[in-house]
């Protein structure tokens, strides 16, 4: 049997039984999380918070939990939080989003695994997928990483934000929340 045949697609993945886990596809390898923890959850929350206010005022795209987003039939993955444009809506097809978002935010989950897919396998994947920009939040480092987009292709360098940075994006014009106001003590 040749590694082509033993790829998973993300129709296989679709089949598999709702069981509380949530199952990627990354180049064709299965990839599997259980359900996030508290700290997890509080920080999605409080972030999507932030940037939904934004959103209201200033109604230039939809910020979605947990959508799922179809790059090919060997990559589909389940972020944390996705926003899209109002000009990429268009790529929505039923349930899920094929192409690209945007913006991507990853909540990092404990174990050395998850950091790994998080920080090394779904960065890549996203930069290499035309993700303008993509957000590792890390609630036990209470940080964020942000990559963003060059013009030339990829991310350019990681940049770090701590509690009294302010996380800011040039896809939302405008948009600022203090770091440390996503990480309460």
């Amino acid at each position: 049997m040749s590694p082509r045949e033993l790829m998973l697609t993300v129709s296989d993945v679709e089949s598999m039984p709702e069981d509380g886990n949530r199952y990627e596809v990354i180049s064709g390898d299965l990839h599997v999380s259980t359900s996030p923890s508290r700290l997890h959850q509080g920080l999605l929350g409080r972030l999507f918070h932030q940037i939904q206010l934004y959103l209201d005022r200033n109604p230039i795209g939809e910020l979605m939990i947990g959508l799922g987003v179809i790059f090919d039939e060997f990559n589909g993955v389940i972020p944390d939080l996705v926003y899209y444009s109002n000009e990429r809506k268009k790529m929505i097809a039923s349930v899920r989003l094929t192409g690209a978002p945007e913006l991507m935010v990853e909540i990092v989950s404990p174990g050395s695994k998850n950091e790994q897919r998080d920080r090394n396998v779904k960065r890549v994947l996203y930069s290499e997928n035309g993700v303008s920009e993509y957000w590792i939040a890390d609630p036990e480092a209470k940080m964020i990483e942000v990559y963003r987009s060059l013009r030339t292709g990829g991310f350019g360098e990681r940049k770090v934000l701590r509690e009294k940075d302010l996380l800011t994006t040039p896809l939302l014009p405008g948009f600022e929340c203090e770091v440390g106001l996503l990480f309460p003590e």
